[in-house]
């Protein structure tokens, strides 16, 4: 069997693709694919090619490398297309976090929920569908793997606006059973765990020892109900100091949890993600918990860090051991190898239109499930009924999905104010909403799509 041909889109970006070109250098049943990187800028492109190029050196060659700034080069006969690519992530960002806020917004993050997210939704779709055109001119039977945020608004514009076959990822469900196979003390390999809801908003509905066969939710419930999980005013302290140091930081976001307990506690569910995800769909995340950071400093400074390390490994001469990373949390590549291979293989997240999968949650509303992935396809598990109030939680952002990707499939800007009018951690006056949503329309009136 020849090797697919997959093209990572948006190389130069240092949140996923590094990443992507570890996890395919590690997968042995893609030896001899061809890697292409692709992205518009081209000092970010030869930096990310040149650390992939050390990595693959690193690990043997098993993989061919290529890289171009034309898409037309790199997507031309593609199997598959990784994407994770935005314009200004950071600057934006900082508008779509601080503007609103300004106004009275309680949102958390205006990342993925809160009205700052309606406009970075907005802005990631405009560039996304725009590089499903050049999937669609230059490699039409390509399938497509979109890590680009909002996740759920992003694959449901994919969906609804292109003819290109995708599924939406994110690592959100593996990274949640490592954090809390560590509070459980015991190792991550041992939990066979499932859960649903929509990306960044999904809660475990299975979660098993396998080596005992033991339920682990109610250990989990009782963990959590533990007197350490109060964040009284000593830890929100220590949580806020850690804000402007990128590694305590990263650490501060997986334990300082007030938003977790208080789901764990108040309804007996456990979420995958933590406060800095759900808090962006509860809207009284801003009551719960004294501190919630911005993330976007936090993420910004992290990105400094790795594109310094990446540029470093890429030139030192230094015998550095990177052939010891080993395979990533990431479950993108695997399916990858499953949809080429047709080795069957369950992961355990995927981004997909509702049909059934969840029965309480609308029909055609991107949900995120399990999946078994074979040579025909991706296979959402069928998941029980989401519990109360979190079906209710859900049921507001699917509208404000529909109302979203509406706005960005049209071009009607009217639609885009009613998700920002409609959402629950917009400002309660509806003239603060429209100022603020001129105001924020006239700063990035060339990435929106009206």
């Amino acid at each position: 069997m020849s090797q697919p041909r997959i093209t990572l889109v948006g190389a130069g970006g240092l949140s996923f693709g590094p990443t992507m070109v570890n996890d395919v250098i590690h997968t042995p049943a893609l030896a001899g694919s061809r890697l292409v990187l692709h992205d518009i800028d081209e000092r970010r492109l030869l930096r990310a090619f040149g650390f992939a190029a050390r990595l693959n050196e690193a690990n043997g060659r098993p993989i061919l490398l290529e890289h171009s700034t034309d898409p037309a080069k790199a997507l031309d006969g593609a199997d598959f297309c990784i994407s994770s690519a935005e314009h200004g992530r950071f600057p934006y960002w900082r508008q779509d976090y601080e503007i609103p806020r300004r106004y009275g917004a309680t949102q958390v993050n205006g990342e993925n929920g809160g009205p700052g997210a309606v406009f970075h939704s907005l802005r990631s779709i405009k560039n996304t569908l725009s590089i499903c055109a050049s999937i669609e001119a230059y490699c039409p039977d390509a399938f497509l793997v979109n890590l680009s945020n909002p996740m759920s608004r992003v694959t449901l514009a994919i969906q609804e606006g292109t003819s290109v076959r995708n599924v939406g990822m994110c690592h959100e469900m593996p990274i949640g059973i490592v954090r809390i196979a560590r509070l459980l003390r015991i190792r991550p390999s041992r939990i066979a765990a499932r859960a649903s809801g929509i990306n960044h908003f999904t809660f475990f509905t299975e979660m098993v020892d396998e080596q005992t066969g033991e339920d682990l939710l109610p250990a989990v419930r009782a963990l959590f109900a533990r007197k350490i999980f109060d964040f009284g005013p000593a830890l929100t302290r220590l949580a806020a100091a850690t804000e402007h140091r990128p590694v305590l930081a990263m650490l501060a976001d997986q334990l300082y949890s007030p938003l977790v307990a208080h789901m764990v506690r108040s309804y007996g569910v456990v979420p995958c993600s933590v406060d800095s995800h759900i808090g962006e769909y509860l809207p009284f995340a801003h009551e719960v918990g004294g501190h919630h950071p911005a993330h976007v400093d936090q993420f910004a400074r992290i990105d400094k860090v790795i594109e310094g390390l990446t540029t470093w490994v890429a030139k030192t001469r230094l015998p550095v051991p990177i052939h010891r990373m080993g395979h990533s949390l990431e479950e993108v590549v695997p399916i990858l190898a499953a949809l080429w291979t047709g080795v069957r293989r369950w992961v355990r997240a995927v981004n997909v239109p509702n049909r059934g999968f969840l029965p309480n949650v609308a029909e055609g509303a991107i949900v995120e499930v399990g999946a078994q992935v074979d040579a025909d396809g991706i296979h959402p598990d069928r998941m029980p009924p989401v519990v109360e109030p979190i079906a209710g939680y859900i049921a507001t952002q699917v509208a404000l999905q529909d109302l979203i990707v509406r706005s960005a499939l049209t071009g009607d800007r009217d639609f885009a104010l009613q998700a920002v009018l409609e959402d629950p951690a917009s400002p309660p006056d509806e003239a603060a909403c429209r100022t603020m949503f001129e105001e924020l329309v006239g700063l990035q009136a060339a990435e929106l799509p009206f």
